[in-house]
């Protein structure tokens, strides 16, 4: 028997102990003894062959100041999220509708909120923004992010008068945390995952979540594990230049003397470690654009495939709610869906570069985009997927070997390594949110990354960060809180070994919460004024003018215009027909009737600031009270309507 199967027998035998045992105990209560009591463990949703429960981690990083007052300090659990959205429902009911868009994989809630003036309209005639955050589970301070940009706006309103007509004319669709599940398993154990905690098999040995890291040491995270071994025997040294002996490198003369591992325990038997763990898919790969199946399911064996799509497009529920709302509402001309952490400003195409993949006026307006998000945020990078973030990641991380484990990190297929002399290629992501922002849904959609990985002083000036100046800042900032020194542990098969390192949670993947509210803010500045670049339509003028040897024969005369940024329709929207072309109508009083005119008249699609003249031939007896009211409608630009007394001029 191989290692191997003896261990899953011995699993199987004590799965057998524990089914008999839980028998007996209900026998034993049904003659009085005492019920069992509530678990305190975190119980993780589906059936799987590893640990479905784990113990709970008690991070300061997810601790309010103050109970019940926001603050941006820490990171919001789920229920606290959820907490200040009904607070946010109850506290401006005129302008905050509270909402659930669907149900996560193991059942909880996907709240929404929708802020806009109830008074001035229905949001759905508005143009309107759509934020979310917190689609990958431990990219947590994107859905610190859109809460903070909920609760500028709120604050905001009835005081600055800017974010006053914006809330008056536009309607704000955001959503804290699309992947609840993920989410509070990352803030709420040691654990973390890509996405959903669907089940799944990621290293295709036929068990579904069998090996997740174990916390060794019990402190909530988890570390690195280095241990001693004979020179030469190793593949690690500690760097000479860290004079504390925190900082491991690589060894190049094959005299490293320690083996480095993450904190676990091979649970099946393989030889790897932490391979398995909980869930797997992506949900930002199981768009419907430009989906493609997972590897192994393309039965030619030479098409391109993608790692975490889902066994379908939309498979997952949180990614179909976010489709399936947006399809519902046409009126979004921006999306917004954050990750961490590069940072950049990011948008498709995600399968070419944007000259290839966007009409040049769109590639107009994302270049503008780009460049002004740039100042806004800091950020040095801004562009699609395809080139800008793969190529310039791979030249961030300095060697192709690396940008091919990022690649795989993204869930996309890793390019082989490029000849150091050939032009730099893109790397394709499919079935992604930016995709089907733009190309299938014809808007203007950033899947922007906040947070830098913890390469915040270059102190020597050299133009990077090492982990050595990355330990200083931790020492100098932060008081060294955000790297464990190393200590000592038993590993049930390596022995004794020190556990240690930078915190992963809250310095690798995301901004310890001293300097959360930094990253935050510029990208939520950001996001506001794209909230500001929304389309708007608007009736400048109506007037009347009699026709010229006609008697009776008038024509109503009316301008409109587009007060916003963007047109009313981007060029990709009207070639997938996701909008309608702008329209107007007017209501004649008694007395007038149209002459050869229709009430109802398209008018194309406005860009900015320009201005159509719409007349209407009528004819009549025209009485000093005589009033019409004339609409404009536009899917994304809004619909206004205004009455007009109708006075020939004298």
């Amino acid at each position: 028997m191989t290692k191997k199967h003896a261990i899953l027998a011995f699993f199987a035998l004590f799965a057998f102990v524990l089914l008999m045992t839980s028998a007996q105990d209900q026998e034993f209560q049904g003659r009085g003894q005492r019920a069992a009591q509530p678990t305190k463990a975190y119980v993780v949703g589906g059936v799987r062959h590893g640990a479905s429960f784990f113990p709970p981690a008690n991070y300061s990083m997810i601790k309010p100041k103050v109970d019940g007052q926001i603050d941006f300090q820490h990171y919001h659990t789920y229920a606290e999220s959820v907490a200040f959205l009904n607070k946010w429902a109850k506290d401006y009911p005129n302008l905050v509708d509270l909402y659930s868009v669907g149900k996560s994989f193991e059942g909880r809630d996907i709240w929404q909120i929708t802020i806009t003036n109830k008074a001035t309209g229905k949001d759905t005639d508005k143009p309107a923004m759509f934020v979310e955050g917190n689609r990958h589970s431990g990219e947590v301070t994107a859905g610190e992010c859109a809460l903070w940009i909920g609760n500028y706006v709120l604050t905001h309103y009835g005081t600055d008068p800017e974010i006053t007509k914006l809330v008056d004319t536009k309607a704000l669709y955001l959503k804290p945390k699309n992947n609840p599940d993920g989410s509070d398993l990352y803030l709420l154990t040691a654990q973390s995952n890509r996405s959903t905690v669907r089940p799944y098999d990621d290293d295709g040995d036929g068990l579904l979540d069998e090996d997740p890291p174990e916390d060794i040491d019990g402190d909530g995270f988890i570390l690195q594990m280095r241990k001693k071994v004979e020179p030469g025997k190793g593949t690690m040294i500690l760097d000479p230049a860290d004079k504390s002996g925190r900082l491991m490198i690589r060894a190049t003369d094959g005299k490293g003397d320690y083996m480095t591992y993450f904190e676990g325990i091979d649970n099946d038997g393989d030889g790897r470690v932490n391979e398995d763990g909980i869930g797997g898919l992506d949900l930002h790969r199981n768009y419907v654009e430009n989906w493609r199946p997972m590897p192994g399911r393309d039965l030619t064996g030479r098409g391109w495939t993608q790692g975490g799509s889902g066994e379908y497009p939309l498979s997952e529920t949180e990614t179909r709610a976010v489709v399936m709302f947006l399809l519902e509402h046409p009126n979004v001309s921006i999306g917004q869906t954050m990750d961490t952490s590069v940072p950049m400003l990011l948008h498709g195409p995600s399968t070419s570069r944007m000259d290839e993949g966007m009409f040049p006026e769109d590639a107009k307006i994302y270049r503008y985009f780009d460049t002004e998000g740039k100042k806004i945020t800091g950020y040095a990078r801004a562009g699609d997927t395809y080139y800008d973030y793969s190529v310039g990641s791979r030249g961030a991380r300095g060697a192709a070997g690396a940008m091919r484990g990022g690649a795989g990190e993204r869930g996309g297929q890793a390019p082989a390594a490029p000849d150091p002399a050939a032009a730099p290629t893109g790397s394709p992501i499919f079935g992604h949110s930016p995709d089907f922002g733009y190309s299938y849904y014809g808007s203007v959609w950033y899947g922007d990354e906040l947070w830098n990985g913890g390469q915040l002083k270059d102190y020597d000036g050299d133009g990077r960060v090492t982990q050595l100046e990355q330990l200083r800042y931790i020492d100098e900032t932060l008081g060294g809180k955000y790297f464990t020194p190393w200590h000592k542990a038993i590993h049930p098969t390596l022995g004794e070994v020190e556990i240690g390192g930078f915190n992963p949670k809250f310095w690798g993947q995301n901004p310890p919460p001293e300097i959360l509210e930094e990253w935050i803010v510029k990208e939520g500045n950001f996001n506001l004024f794209l909230y500001k670049s929304l389309p708007q339509v608007k009736i400048v003028s109506t007037k009347i003018e009699p026709v010229k040897k006609e008697p009776g024969t008038f024509e109503i005369v009316s301008v409109f215009t587009n007060e916003g940024f963007l047109p009313t329709a981007l060029k990709q929207a009207d070639r997938v027909k996701i909008v309608r072309p702008d329209a107007v109508q007017i209501a004649l009083p008694a007395g007038l009737e149209f002459a050869g005119s229709r009430a109802r008249q398209e008018i194309g699609y406005l860009q900015s600031k320009q201005t159509k003249e719409v007349r209407w031939k009528v004819k009549g007896q025209l009485k000093p009270e005589s009033e019409v009211e004339v609409t404009i409608s536009s899917t994304r630009g809004g619909v206004e309507k205004a009455k007009a007394k109708l006075a020939l001029p004298k």
